[in-house]
């Protein structure tokens, strides 16, 4: 094979806009193998980008997105992005770091110098509230409801920022859930197993319950983090009761519904006893599913110790109300 095989291939996707690797075939008159690991070698160095799944897979030119000339990070800026930002884009292409951050700011027409530094501000903000990697949500719970039946709340992460939207674990988590995807599942599960771990060994936990979802779904996300996560744990068995009308949590937005909603359709169907067992959700809002199933937990004698909550992703909403008390 030639060398310049690449640059051909790139000159006739930057022609084509998208192509198959069928359409390279015919193009070149090169064997399958041959236009795949050209197609292989340009997307690893970075000057295609592969979209779709089998059998219906494009390439097409991948755009780098660089700072424009004049403005720059310094380099613990830098740091801070690569490690924190992450965004998909309408079309599903995932942004990370300086490169998602710029794209962001140039779609939206934010000052890219300034809007770097809210960042770094917004995430320090909300760093306050982070305590050995978890966010304690016990004050907001009990700002919340009359009576908590849960006796620790975490959260790994917020869900999202104020004007940046979605933080890194909350893109991940919404985009799992939603396109089911088991690679970012995976990815999820990784990023989160040794904080889940930690929770277990400081809280003696010898149960853990994944709350069941509302939305039925081909591949289920707790499911997957069930199977995935590895634990090692008793199963604390808790289902959701199958209505009519499916009416999700997130659709609710009086608390008393939510608490209404989680009360009759949540069910502890466990008949074993635990000494402390854990609690997981992959998103909280109100904190109205955990408690009530806490309290379920409670009502039928099922653990002798600590109940403690852990949600993936929490919202924000409250914290600035609590947050010099």
């Amino acid at each position: 094979m030639k060398t310049d095989t690449g640059i051909k291939i790139i000159d006739y996707i930057r022609q084509k806009q998208k192509v198959r690797p069928d359409d390279l075939i015919r193009e070149f008159n090169l064997s399958r193998t041959a236009i795949h690991k050209q197609l292989k070698k340009l997307v690893e160095q970075g000057k295609l980008r592969k979209i779709g799944k089998p059998p219906k897979v494009f390439y097409q030119l991948a755009t780098k997105v660089l700072p424009k000339k004049g403005h720059s990070f310094d380099l613990k800026q830098e740091k801070i992005i690569n490690q924190n930002y992450l965004i998909i884009t309408p079309s599903g292409e995932r942004l990370e770091g300086v490169e998602g951050f710029v794209y962001w700011c140039d779609k939206t027409n934010q000052p890219l110098s300034q809007t770097v530094k809210d960042y770094v501000s917004t995430l320090t903000k909300y760093q306050r509230y982070r305590r050995h990697g978890l966010i304690n949500g016990m004050s907001k719970l009990r700002q919340t409801f009359d009576k908590v039946w849960l006796d620790k709340l975490y959260y790994l992460d917020f869900y999202s920022l104020e004007r940046f939207g979605k933080t890194k674990l909350g893109q991940l988590l919404l985009y799992a859930k939603q396109s089911q995807d088991k690679k970012l599942i995976e990815e999820l599960v990784i990023g989160i197993k040794q904080q889940i771990k930690k929770v277990i060994v400081d809280n003696k936990i010898s149960g853990v319950g994944f709350i069941p979802p509302t939305v039925k779904r081909q591949v289920q996300l707790m499911k997957e983090l069930q199977k995935k996560l590895h634990l090692g744990l008793r199963e604390v068995k808790i289902s959701k009761i199958k209505t009519s009308v499916i009416v999700p949590q997130k659709t609710l937005a009086k608390l008393g519904d939510r608490i209404e909603n989680a009360k009759q359709t949540i069910i502890v169907e466990e008949k074993g006893k635990f000494d402390n067992i854990l609690l997981i959700d992959d998103a909280v809002g109100s904190g109205s599913t955990l408690n009530e199933t806490a309290g379920q937990i409670r009502a039928k004698k099922l653990v002798k110790g600590k109940i403690v909550g852990l949600a993936i992703t929490g919202s924000f909403k409250g914290f600035d109300i609590i947050s010099e008390v």
